[in-house]
């Protein structure tokens, strides 16, 4: 008895190569990791421990030493796939060597995190006001990784007067790095990462004992 084959669906084509290396520029929200939250919780109630007849007491010093414990606050991470083209020709006092050119394509994904050094951070507490004031520094890019599994080659051109080099690579990748913190800045990175630093650090803030009793603004 013969069995029938089952019948599969065909396999769509990939798409073109331009298409997939589009660029592909975008937010996402950056973990704030729990670990941050219990930690600061830990934090405060190791400080009020054995104290649990008197009131809490909130101080500039408290709030500020929970939060510098933390140093940097990763708020937001930015993901991208860029496609570059580097050249490079020989030059002799100013005249561009003929038939020296060399030249590749590159593409790759990377991501970058932002966020703010929460040493440098400025609490303010008025106890007759009952108010809690926190400044913050401003956001800034506090790691820029390239996945080197993503990293394609393409199209590589060179001589035997100017041959492609690993310092190539290298120096076209970190020039890339540059570019890219500069344009996701212009799409809105650190303002976002300032507005999500806020919100974080606010609710971490709203976990202290006897905090109910203060208003608190995050700036």
């Amino acid at each position: 008895m013969k069995v029938k084959e089952e019948q599969r669906p065909p396999i769509p084509p990939k798409p073109p190569l331009g298409m997939r290396l589009k660029k592909t520029l975008k937010f996402g929200l950056g973990i704030v990791i729990l670990v941050v939250v219990v930690a600061a919780a830990a934090f405060f109630c190791g400080v009020n421990q054995g104290e649990e007849t008197s009131e809490p007491v909130i101080t500039s010093d408290l709030l500020g030493q929970s939060l510098r414990s933390v140093q940097e606050l990763v708020s937001v991470s930015y993901y991208y796939t860029n496609m570059a083209r580097y050249e490079d020709q020989i030059d002799f006092y100013g005249w561009s060597v003929p038939f020296t050119n060399k030249s590749f394509i590159v593409s790759y994904d990377g991501v970058i995190k932002a966020g703010v050094d929460l040493s440098a951070v400025d609490v303010n507490v008025d106890e007759g006001k009952k108010s809690v004031t926190v400044k913050l520094p401003e956001s800034k890019v506090i790691a820029h990784e390239i996945k080197e599994d993503s990293l394609e080659v393409f199209d590589e051109k060179d001589n035997i007067f100017n041959r492609i080099s690993i310092e190539d690579y290298n120096g076209f990748t970190a020039d890339q790095k540059a570019a890219m913190e500069e344009r996701a800045a212009g799409n809105g990175l650190l303002t976002e990462a300032n507005k999500n630093a806020r919100e974080t650090v606010e609710s971490l803030l709203k976990l202290t004992p006897g905090m109910e009793e203060y208003t608190l603004r995050v700036e």
